[in-house]
């Protein structure tokens, strides 16, 4: 579950970024690359902050939670 939810947010960040670029100011385009970089980073050390965020809310990983 927390994979699902990490990469929901990280997609709609996107998405909200590349939205305000178009219509509100290219700089938002700072935002994408953030994320894209935060991405890339947490595949290489194995470590997101997201996920240490939800297991602090209960958020768990076992598929008993789903369906």
């Amino acid at each position: 579950m927390k994979n699902r939810i990490v990469r929901g947010v990280a997609g709609t960040f996107i998405l909200i970024s590349l939205i305000l670029a178009i219509y509100v100011s290219q700089n938002w385009l700072w935002f994408t690359a953030f994320v894209g970089a935060n991405l890339l980073q947490s595949s290489l050390t194995k470590w997101c902050l997201l996920e240490d965020i939800l297991k602090k809310f209960g958020v768990s990983d076992s598929k008993k939670d789903c369906c």
